[in-house]
């Protein structure tokens, strides 16, 4: 039986190590606390995560402005003031930067505080919380939360303090799904799974380059081997990019992530569950590929999100030389037995 309140304070785990946030002490108690569900989670963040903010002060930046104004302020508008007789009156439209918290980063959180506050499966005191900060982004302008550009708000020093924040609110919008009646968006209860793989696929990658940098963690992309002679139509191959490699010296282990709802697969003719097809070859060409010379310095590991399926992933072999294999990782466990799933995957990178 799946203990919620060990998944939900996971959750709140994977979401401060994806969005680099963990040392983040205004939020810190927040995965000690018990939730419901997980919009009572994501609720709580944003409530102290935007207290902290306010006293912080929110983030601005400096924005055009065009205005009729009867002084002058930054760069008279010569054609906007004769087309619009401005003259006339004793006034001059001029542009002009003004230093205002309107900026993108505050509009998607408007946007997602809003959308929590009237669909959300939240509590009335969150509720009431959430709608006491409204007033402080009362100059914010209100964007339908499909419309944020989420790679392209950009963190430095100034609004790195965002970086969780804006995290939650993206995953909240990627488990937006219409309701097939009316076109109306609805929040699930949990995460949709496009969502949670990727998160998943963050919290893995940065939880490596907080505890064992030594691995140098990356996602890099593998080129293709392709031989000598024909070549043609080279552009038409996919990119090969990896969700987490590991380096050791020479030795490299390629982890695929994979968060699905069954994380094995079955077919009509046998009753026999085997790993996913698709997984298995994708995870054996970035290892082959990788591994040019084929000297075995190329693990591949598909690790799975656990699920409560009556067979798991616990594939290890070596196919051609390289190891590839497949896991489960178990969400449902207390973190620090969490913490040693992830620590023990070291161990496949191969040895010299």
């Amino acid at each position: 039986m799946i203990d919620r309140s060990i998944v939900i304070q996971n959750v709140y785990v994977m979401l401060a190590y994806a969005f680099r946030a963990i040392k983040a002490k205004s939020i810190s108690r927040v995965g000690s606390e018990n939730f419901d569900n997980l919009h009572d989670l994501l609720a709580e963040i944003l409530i102290r995560g935007m207290n902290s903010q306010i006293k912080r002060g929110l983030h601005q930046d400096y924005l055009s402005r065009t205005e009729e104004l009867s002084t002058v302020r930054g760069r008279i508008d010569i054609a906007q003031t004769v087309n619009r007789h401005a003259h006339s009156r004793g006034r001059v439209v001029c542009n002009f930067d003004e230093y205002l918290p309107n900026t993108p980063h505050n509009q998607a959180l408007k946007s997602v505080i809003s959308l929590l506050i009237q669909r959300g499966n939240i509590s009335r005191a969150r509720q009431v919380s959430l709608r006491r900060l409204l007033p402080y982004l009362e100059d914010v302008a209100l964007v339908p939360p499909t419309s944020v550009r989420w790679n392209e708000l950009h963190y430095h020093r100034a609004n790195a303090s965002y970086r969780l924040l804006l995290g939650v609110c993206e995953l909240i919008v990627l488990g937006l799904l219409p309701n097939g009646d009316d076109g109306n968006m609805k929040l699930e209860s949990w995460f949709s799974d496009e969502a949670m793989s990727t998160l998943y696929e963050r919290f893995l990658r940065e939880y490596f380059v907080l505890h064992h940098p030594e691995l140098f963690p990356s996602a890099p992309l593998i080129d293709w081997a392709v031989s000598d002679g024909i070549a043609s139509g080279l552009h038409q191959l996919p990119k090969m990019r990896t969700d987490l490699t590991l380096r050791k010296g020479a030795n490299r282990l390629i982890i695929d992530a994979k968060y699905y709802e069954k994380s094995m697969q079955t077919n009509r003719f046998s009753a026999k569950s085997t790993v996913h097809s698709a997984n298995l070859y994708q995870i054996l060409t970035y290892v082959k590929n990788e591994d040019v010379k084929q000297t075995g310095n190329v693990a591949g590991l598909l690790l799975y999100a656990k699920t409560d399926g009556f067979e798991q992933p616990e594939l290890d072999v070596v196919v051609q030389g390289s190891r590839i294999g497949a896991q489960t990782l178990d969400l449902n466990k207390p973190w620090v037995e969490v913490r040693a799933q992830l620590d023990a995957l070291v161990q496949w990178i191969p040895k010299s």
